[in-house]
């Protein structure tokens, strides 16, 4: 474990592989943390990568230190990882990103396309849901979470049995993967930050427009607001067995991939892509991270 320090915030983060390497960052989402890529660089081992794992700000060691950057809206997430590379002296760098991590790593590409070399982006897809009703109101069934955590009682659950909500989450989001318990409840000292619940709580409710930006990320907002077109060469991992996003939602959204998406649906696979297919993805880096970096 090693911590950076930026302007608003102390970034917690895991590091492997050639300090020389390539630089990956690789960005989790929720409710996860950066432990989920374990088994992904494990068999990255001996690659000339630099990998890069940092917890998300709110989970594990990863805090807000400054008043005005407090919250959960994806520009701030987006700009966390710009400012961590730029704390760790990397210049240019492969994005690697799962539910939360997808958005801020599109965030990122958006932002600073001239630092991504490309995305390899799991679960959730980029743009709005496909133009066909059925799909659309079965989304919105499926992100009933979603809207419980713009009630008072869905954030006093998320307090008071984070545990249970998390545990939950996993079980239902990916029908057809049988976890440890041991798997699990190595992710729940992180769901013990000070900072965790008003951060997944202002994160969701931002996303629908009923929590307030900060004015500290208002140029990212800006840039962010109607969803451009992508600008970086783009890999996109979902589970055909998704019961978070269905895979169907995101089918058909390559226009919004300027410089190009391959699409990868995996049979018997949820929302946990990187948990559930950790060599798959390792695979698919290897041969996106050696594109990227010529």
């Amino acid at each position: 474990m090693k911590i950076v320090r930026t302007e608003v915030a102390e970034i917690g983060y895991l590091e492997s592989g050639q300090s020389d390497g390539f630089p990956v960052l690789f960005l989790h989402g929720f409710p996860d943390d950066a432990h989920t890529w374990d088994r992904v660089v494990g068999e990255l081992e001996g690659l000339p990568l630099r990998l890069v794992r940092p917890f998300q700000r709110g989970y594990g060691p990863s805090r807000i230190t400054a008043i005005a950057a407090l919250g959960g809206q994806v520009a701030a997430l987006a700009q966390d990882v710009l400012d961590l590379a730029d704390a760790l002296g990397i210049e240019r760098f492969a994005l690697v990103g799962q539910d939360w991590g997808s958005r801020a790593a599109h965030a990122v590409a958006i932002l600073a396309p001239e630092r991504v070399t490309g995305l390899l982006v799991l679960a959730t897809g980029y743009g709005a849901v496909v133009d066909d009703p059925e799909v659309r109101l079965r989304q919105a069934h499926l992100f009933w979470y979603q809207w419980w955590f713009h009630t008072a009682a869905g954030r006093q659950a998320l307090e008071q049995d984070r545990e249970k909500v998390c545990e939950y989450l996993w079980r239902v989001w990916s029908p057809e993967w049988r976890f440890s318990p041991e798997e699990f409840a190595a992710i729940l000292p992180s769901f013990q930050n000070d900072q965790f619940v008003d951060t997944v709580i202002h994160y969701y409710r931002h996303r629908w427009g009923a929590a307030p930006s900060s004015p500290l990320y208002e140029s990212q907002e800006t840039k962010l607001r109607d969803m451009p077109p992508i600008p970086v060469p783009a890999v996109f991992m979902c589970g055909a067995s998704d019961a978070c996003n269905l895979p169907e939602s995101s089918r058909g959204n390559a226009k919004a991939y300027a410089a190009g998406l391959e699409r990868v649906e995996l049979a018997g696979v949820g929302h946990f892509v990187q948990r559930e297919r950790p060599g798959e993805v390792a695979r698919r880096l290897q041969r996106f991270a050696v594109r990227g970096e010529r």
